[in-house]
């Protein structure tokens, strides 16, 4: 069951854990992944609230993002087991399933194909208004150095912003 929550009014609760970690999940070709975040955003961006998060360029999440422009957030609560945050921002879609491995629950979705996790309670739909990549020469040099130190000469492996319309926010209950 889900209960409908207003995103503006519980915004802090999001935000809060971010810092912690949520995840972000993906469905594409019949595939579900999910990964770890611990950036991003609530807001209001040409009149609809909006989550912005950021992927990396060389994670498989973005292929699959690229391809659908659909995401769930969900949001851990007291009770969510933070080995879920841990194994899914330390391992790839592409060499493992993290669902299945963490026997995680999908539940179906109301407004988009990416599923809610039930043991991240907190879900928000939601649907690519706008992307970005991000251009390196342009961040400031201690956020260069601490965040993107070059894998290779003149490679960086930076993020991608997305701007999604919230097209849905609900807690899961039993």
């Amino acid at each position: 069951m889900k209960k409908e929550i207003d995103i503006l009014q519980e915004s802090h609760q999001v935000l809060s854990c971010l810092a912690a970690g949520a995840l972000l999940t993906t469905k594409a070709q019949g595939k579900v992944n999910t990964m770890t975040i611990g950036w991003g955003t609530i807001g209001i961006e040409w009149g609809e609230p909006v989550f912005i998060a950021f992927v990396r360029q060389s994670r498989h999440t973005k292929t699959m993002l690229d391809a659908t422009g659909e995401f769930t957030i969900s949001v851990p609560d007291k009770n969510t087991d933070p080995q879920i945050l841990s194994y899914c921002g330390t391992r790839s879609g592409k060499d493992t399933d993290k669902i299945q491995d963490l026997h995680l629950t999908l539940v179906e979705p109301e407004q988009i194909h990416a599923p809610a996790i039930k043991e991240l309670p907190l879900t928000l739909e939601c649907q690519v208004l706008y992307s970005q990549d991000q251009e390196f020469d342009r961040l400031p040099e201690a956020i260069q150095k601490r965040y993107y130190p070059a894998q290779a000469k003149d490679q960086h492996d930076v993020h991608t912003m997305y701007i999604a319309k919230i097209v849905k926010a609900y807690q899961i209950v039993d």
